[in-house]
């Protein structure tokens, strides 16, 4: 059997990947932190659609909490190795740097970026035995680009496209490729407080993205016939460029 995990799997574009890498016949972990509905939402549609999965709930800033996690997952499957990581966890705490508190600051970087550490270092090993392995990580134009009132995030994401570069240089030789997906406006949990009307005028194709477009280009990189992409970070944002 093959497994994936995805991070924030549950809601907005982690829920349309867990579909998608599912529906390419991928049994899919799929992380929450807390919604437990929405976690139940997608298990329940992954099943439908003639998938299967399993819901995996901690929290991927905490090291301890995943570590522990991820532990008890492959004690329970001592032979299964994940070799689809899709980093998707992500929160928004947006506010000119000026006003920014510092738990906004900490709660941002530690999600998006240490929670990339946090999940990538147990699960990178196993994939370097196997000598096959694919690591996406759903980043950001706003870690591209930088964007006003959000020091924080463009921070974090910037820091995961660094990173994506970095490891696909170490684990290139062992067959695993590494490479990031940076949205730019989709129509998600994470932008239904943004003013769309406004923001589709700076967008060449007049729209926000949808999630399973993004979702799309994941599973893509996630199948063997990207194996000679690695270090990538492709943006999927209507034109949006910088």
């Amino acid at each position: 059997m093959k497994y994936a995990l995805v991070t924030g799997g549950a809601r907005g574009i982690g829920r349309a990947i867990s579909l998608k890498l599912a529906e390419m016949g991928y049994f899919v972990l799929v992380n929450f932190r807390s919604n437990s509905d929405a976690a139940l939402d997608t298990l329940k549609e992954i099943r439908e659609r003639g998938g299967d999965a399993e819901l995996m709930k901690f929290d991927v800033s905490d090291r301890l909490e995943t570590e522990r996690a991820l532990s008890e997952w492959k004690s329970r499957n001592n032979d299964a190795t994940v070799e689809v990581l899709v980093n998707n966890a992500g929160i928004r705490k947006d506010n000119l740097l000026i006003w920014m508190e510092a738990g906004d600051w900490s709660e941002v970087i530690d999600t998006n970026l240490n929670g990339f550490y946090n999940v990538t270092r147990p699960l990178v090993k196993d994939m370097m035995l196997k000598r096959y392995g694919r690591i996406i990580n759903v980043v950001s134009l706003s870690g591209i680009k930088g964007l006003p009132g959000q020091t924080n995030y463009s921070a974090a994401k910037g820091g995961v496209i660094a990173a994506t570069k970095a490891l696909a240089q170490e684990v290139a030789k062992r067959g695993i490729t590494v490479n990031g997906v940076a949205p730019g406006f989709i129509k998600s949990d994470m932008t239904a407080d943004l003013d769309e009307g406004a923001l589709k005028k700076q967008i060449p194709a007049e729209r926000f993205g949808k999630p399973e477009e993004v979702a799309s280009l994941v599973g893509f990189l996630a199948s063997k016939d990207a194996s000679y992409i690695t270090g990538e970070i492709i943006s999927i944002n209507g034109g949006l460029y910088t």
